[in-house]
């Protein structure tokens, strides 16, 4: 006679798993039947004005109209203001240039803030104590001048 697969763990965890089953099926039925007997909770949820959930219905006197032309889909055109009115273009004097290791800084006239500014990001030759114009670009550590031009 051949010897059965299963071995008596594998009974073990089996009966386990029904078991468990069993009693999960138990409880289901017991919530349902609690259910039965309280009347089964909420049935509606409404949400009022304020976006809570209540359990009454929303008045309908409460109601706005609301007009189809004054919804306005997309995003409404924003008027030009002082701020848009932004200019790129700083002005300054040069404080420092070494043409040898081709780099130098940039004194800002409105904020009196040093620029560091590299031989690559210049258009005319400049030198120190020139006076230029300059747009700023974010760099390795700061802000760089870039598109330096004598004026």
């Amino acid at each position: 006679m051949a010897k059965s697969q299963q071995t008596f763990n594998k009974l073990e965890k089996e009966k386990k798993r029904l078991k468990k089953r069993e009693e999960k099926q138990k409880k289901k039925l017991a919530r349902k039947a609690e259910a039965k007997e309280k009347g089964g909770g909420i049935q509606f949820a409404y949400v009022d004005h304020f976006g809570n959930l209540t359990d009454t219905p929303p008045d309908p006197n409460d109601k706005i109209e609301v007009d189809v032309e004054d919804i306005v889909l997309g995003i409404p055109k924003k008027e030009e203001t002082d701020e848009d009115k932004f200019d790129p273009i700083h002005k300054g004097k040069v404080s420092f240039f070494d043409t040898s290791k081709g780099f130098g800084f940039i004194l800002d006239s409105k904020t009196q803030e040093k620029y560091f500014c590299h031989v690559s990001g210049l258009i005319d030759t400049i030198a120190e104590n020139d006076n230029v114009s300059f747009e700023l670009e974010k760099g390795a550590r700061g802000m760089n001048a870039v598109r330096v031009k004598k004026e």
